[in-house]
């Protein structure tokens, strides 16, 4: 495969891609030549839902460098979704000029039970995701991209910090606050400890802390950013923070709504191998002829057409011969016709994640570091 091939689009719906030697300042010169119409497409693109869509163009309109916030919790080995997707996503808000603070959520992971509450641990698995997002291919060139690990940036502010989260906590309900416990992977029905609690009026703060113009998490976490918004109104604040929420790959198995770390077979992780890849894309849920609630063709939807700008079919002229779709939707039409088979589809899925993929299996195999962090993650056990 070429470089260019190997090299995440920056500008997927235009279908551009980045060379690798372009620095910070020539991707800040770029953004600055388009117009504030060219910028919202590309950001408006990053999410499945966007709240609101004139608060965003305006500021894109007249902020040069808007700030966007994404966090995650240091858990456990990382399946695709988080990092060929946030890694797309990021490159497109830095090619549109965004700065993006990266959120390494260490005390959250410790307050949620993850890694035992095992702060050591979680630090580990921190570093691991950072070696993931380098290999594959992340934009870090300059000071667009900043990560950012939470214990260090609240003690180092803490008195700008602390008194900001008992002002939330202190102007919510608890049923409102109950209501967030979703951005943990909880449910209300759920026995929740004290610091699960606490965890949603952080999450709120965090956003003011960044100073973030943009939210740009899941949907999974559109709750919190909304008790955000609403803090805005209670303490009669114009500016409000924008809510771009990102899609959520599912599992790969039938009914599964979203990738879980705890079960392997229904996702695939970033350092996998070419034939754990290949067993579990056969193993996937793809009935014929639907589209609806089809993991891989959402798979082709999200990661392998924004990725490479297309999708290639081999198959032997019997069965239709080699086809190259140039769009999501030519390839629905086919699927949905019949003419396009699970069997013809599986193993082109297998082959695209499989090159994208190989750079992180190659950074882990030759990076000492890297290799040894990873081997640590893994001997980890995954707690809820």
């Amino acid at each position: 495969m070429s470089t260019e091939e190997q090299i995440p689009p920056t500008q997927p719906m235009q279908y551009l891609s980045v060379n690798s030697t372009d620095s910070s300042s020539n991707s800040t010169s770029a953004s600055s030549q388009m117009t504030p119409e060219e910028r919202f497409r590309i950001v408006r693109s990053v999410g499945e839902e966007c709240i609101q869509e004139d608060e965003l163009f305006n500021l894109l309109a007249k902020k040069p460098q808007p700030i966007c916030y994404d966090g995650f919790e240091p858990s456990g080995r990382m399946h695709i979704a988080q990092g060929v997707m946030k890694t797309i996503n990021v490159n497109k808000l830095t090619s549109a000029g965004c700065k993006v603070k990266i959120w390494i959520a260490d005390w959250f992971a410790q307050l949620n039970n993850k890694m035992g509450g095992d702060l050591k641990k979680i630090h580990t698995v921190g570093r691991y995701l950072i070696e993931i997002w380098k290999a594959v291919g992340m934009d870090l060139e300059g000071d667009k991209v900043e990560f950012l690990w939470s214990s260090e940036e609240i003690n180092a502010r803490a008195s700008e910090y602390w008194p900001l989260v008992m002002d939330i906590a202190r102007r919510n309900k608890l049923p409102r606050i109950m209501r967030c416990v979703q951005i943990m992977g909880r449910s209300e029905q759920d026995e929740l400890t004290a610091a699960q609690i606490l965890y949603p009026c952080m999450q709120c703060a965090d956003i003011f802390f960044l100073k973030a113009d943009i939210c740009q998490l899941g949907m999974d976490q559109r709750k919190v950013n909304m008790l955000a918004r609403e803090y805005c109104d209670d303490i009669k604040r114009k500016n409000k923070p924008i809510i771009l929420s990102h899609y959520m790959l599912p599992g790969l198995q039938q009914g599964q709504e979203k990738m879980s770390k705890s079960d392997p077979s229904s996702s695939i992780f970033m350092e996998d191998e070419e034939a754990e890849v290949n067993v579990k894309i056969k193993k996937a849920y793809c009935p014929p002829k639907i589209v609806e609630g089809n993991p891989c063709l959402q798979y082709i939807k999200y990661i392998i057409f924004p990725w490479f700008h297309e999708f290639k079919v081999e198959r032997s002229m019997e069965n239709g011969g080699e086809k190259t779709f140039k769009s999501f939707e030519e390839l629905v039409a086919e699927y949905e016709s019949g003419e396009l088979h699970p069997g013809d589809v599986k193993p082109a899925l297998s082959r695209a994640l499989n090159k994208i993929l190989q750079p992180v299996r190659d950074h882990f195999n030759k990076d000492a570091n890297a290799k040894d962090l990873l081997k640590r993650v893994k001997g980890y056990r995954v707690t809820r």
